[in-house]
């Protein structure tokens, strides 16, 4: 694993070293349940012990990382309490964003609302995670610019980056797909409509079946794991 540290002189080195292994965790790189020992990352980001002890003790206090007895430091678990909790909180600022966006959007924000759904359509065509996450990130803020309400879009962005693993985990499900595009272009076409009651129901559909196939997603990784230990 090559993680990409970029130095800040204008940041402290536990700072850069933090937001180094942050973006590791929240992109997948690092995945759940994997272990942060301090010299070989030190090593591989060509720092001391220090910078990378007071990022992992960092991490830990957003959550990103947890302390096991015996074993240290290691990527904390998706789990489906966390999991439901955090898209509790998203679904109801996509809907208010939603009914917000129907009744305020402008002519500007209809071409990017409709350029987002596009640019997010050609992603899922290439099958490239990144692209797909950026794109569908580009998509909900798209919307969320158009209701021109400041403070819930600046909450929003907040929580996108608690809910940025789970975007990943629900994108790799290659099948589900054909459902996003579709859920896309229903979301897109009611705030053109000014719907907003068809917005919310479509808008509350495509977050909770997020929420399904990401806890599918974790329930089969836990079976694979104990079939492994088994054999």
């Amino acid at each position: 694993m090559e993680l990409k540290f970029d130095v800040n002189e204008y940041l402290p080195l536990r700072d850069v070293v933090f937001q180094t292994l942050r973006q590791a965790i929240i992109t997948g790189e690092l995945a759940p349940g994997e272990r942060l020992m301090e010299i070989p990352l030190a090593k591989q980001l060509g720092v001391s012990r220090t910078p990378v002890r007071e990022a992992i003790r960092m991490l830990e206090l957003e959550g990103l990382v947890v302390m096991i007895p015996r074993r240290g430091a290691e990527v904390a678990r998706i789990t489906e309490k966390d999991l439901r909790d955090a898209l509790e909180v998203r679904c109801a600022l996509e809907e208010l964003a939603v009914v917000l966006a129907c009744q305020r959007i402008t002519p500007e924000g209809r071409e990017r609302l409709k350029a987002a759904c596009i640019a997010f359509r050609e992603a899922i065509s290439t099958k490239h995670v990144p692209s797909i996450v950026d794109t569908d990130i580009a998509f909900h803020d798209a919307i969320f610019s158009a209701t021109q309400n400041p403070r819930l879009i600046t909450l929003t962005h907040n929580l996108w980056e608690q809910v940025y693993r789970y975007r990943v985990e629900y994108v790799k499900d290659f099948s589900y797909h054909d459902v996003l595009v579709t859920e896309h272009d229903a979301i897109t076409n009611a705030i053109l409509l000014g719907d907003s009651q068809m917005g919310q129901e479509v808008m509350r559909r495509h977050i909770y079946n997020q929420e399904a196939i990401v806890i599918s997603n974790v329930h089969s990784k836990s079976k694979s794991k104990e079939a492994a230990r088994e054999q």
